[in-house]
């Protein structure tokens, strides 16, 4: 029988996959568009006469705003109210995906792109702080409504290259933006029934640090995509990276002092708090850039058309359906701490599969790390996000979230940055750079390995 959940002051009980089913519309048009772009990249490309670099900002600059603005809207959530709050992103989002589609050069798209991420730092936030509102006092459910959640994304991302791939067998790339436009409008007719959340007592916004950190980030990002053109000598680039580091360092000064800071620095003090945020950023660092350079790979290199390589990461889809369900029963069973470790041992040996890929390498041999890498993050994604939400009250849900997101994406953009500038270059230069790729990503998750083996003792 379906359960249902009572908000205080509904009088009308709310069934648990309703609640889940729509607050999951927000996180999957965000996660669709993090990698539906990437298939579309060489068609773009094409159409637009864009070099790698314009490539790298249309991934990213829906990326940066995303990050940038997403601990702002944290608090925004927990202060104003989520509901609305979700509402409001999920019609900018709506709107920006229409100016995508009708972009006329790559400027006009990256413009389009940026009020895209602006939309989902608004949504995101607010419909995990909906969830843990809604399950708090029901711990069992909030681990299933989060494992629902996250899977919800990671299909999304999973599948975003595959549908992709058919909407530009049947018509162009234009369709890949147009498509979000029927979801964002049921999330928003749904959200309709969903009931307020409950508000933190603090007031005010920080703006002084929502505007340090939007030009630490953005310097840093920009420095690293345009190193390739500009060279390491060039005033731009090590200025950029000198400026991200004042800013950077003055933004955490800002929040030291600020009454209401968008990022609240006594998050920290909690070991598990920082691990579960350390893994968040090695894990989307590795995948955002793994699959960038891969969408060049299937294309450029093993000269797949486009819905073909849409195809190819099918199994990506299906590993993370699979081990997303499999993480909701292992974190009702055993806590976060299992699955997290199994998925990270899963993850490594996905990634370091990758090594194999040559200017020939067969697709049986793809297959491989293309369905263990999904397999590692979908176990170990969810039981993280609940981690996290168990680690703050209730009302702090939505900054906590936004931390988390926050992190993820701005480890993202490095990621397709750092990762696409390897890239540049051709096709040698595409399987060196998922060599060196491989490796990092790797070491990377061995790493963070030790930590959750030290720091995530209990669940």
């Amino acid at each position: 029988m379906e359960k249902q959940v009572k908000h205080e002051g509904n009088k009308t009980p709310l069934p648990f996959t309703f609640i889940v089913g729509t607050t999951s519309l927000a996180f999957v048009v965000s996660q669709l568009d993090v990698s539906i772009v990437n298939i579309a990249l060489p068609q773009i490309s094409r159409s637009f006469s864009a070099d790698i670099s314009e490539l790298q900002w249309i991934v990213d600059a829906y990326t940066i705003a995303f990050a940038v603005l997403m601990l702002s809207a944290g608090g925004m959530s927990d202060l104003l109210g989520s509901k609305r709050l979700f509402q409001f992103g999920l019609l900018v989002f709506g709107i920006a995906s229409v100016g995508c589609g009708l972009s006329w050069n790559p400027f006009s798209l990256i413009g389009f792109r940026v009020l895209q991420g602006i939309g989902a730092a608004i949504m995101i936030p607010s419909s995990l702080s909906i969830l843990n509102q809604s399950f708090a006092h029901h711990k069992t459910q909030r681990s299933r409504a989060v494992a629902l959640w996250t899977a919800a994304g990671g299909v999304s991302i999973a599948a975003g290259p595959i549908l992709g791939g058919l909407l530009m067998h049947i018509s162009n790339w234009r369709m890949i933006f147009f498509v979000n436009i029927p979801l964002c409008l049921v999330g928003i007719l749904l959200s309709i029934k969903l009931k307020e959340s409950e508000k933190h007592p603090n007031k005010g916004f920080d703006i002084p640090g929502q505007l340090t950190w939007m030009l630490a980030l953005t310097a840093l990002i920009a420095a690293i995509i345009e190193l390739h053109h500009l060279g390491f000598n060039n005033p731009l680039i090590y200025g950029g990276l000198i400026f991200s580091a004042i800013m950077l360092v003055l933004f955490l000064r800002i929040e030291k002092k600020a009454a209401s800071p968008i990022l609240p620095l006594d998050l920290f003090k909690s070991p598990t708090f920082n691990v579960l945020v350390l893994l968040g950023i090695v894990l989307n660092g590795s995948y955002y850039g793994t699959v960038f350079v891969l969408s060049l790979y299937l294309q450029d290199v093993l000269h797949y058309s486009s819905l073909a390589a849409g195809m190819a990461f099918l199994p990506l889809t299906a590993g993370f359906i699979i081990s997303n369900l499999i993480s909701g029963r292992l974190m009702a069973k055993y806590g976060t701490r299992i699955p997290i470790l199994a998925g990270l041992l899963i993850g490594t040996v996905g990634f370091a599969g990758l090594l194999i890929a040559h200017a020939g390498t067969p697709y049986w041999q793809l297959f491989i790390p293309f369905i263990t890498i999904p397999l590692g993050m979908g176990l170990a994604v969810p039981a993280m996000t609940t981690g996290i939400l168990a680690s703050v009250t209730k009302t702090r849900s939505g900054t906590a979230s936004a931390v988390l997101n926050t992190t993820r994406q701005a480890a993202g953009a490095m990621g397709v940055a750092v990762f696409g500038a390897m890239a540049n270059g051709g096709a040698v230069a595409i399987v060196h750079a998922i060599t060196i790729s491989s490796i990092i990503s790797a070491v990377g998750l061995l790493c963070v390995i030790l930590l959750i083996r030290k720091y995530l003792k209990t669940a």
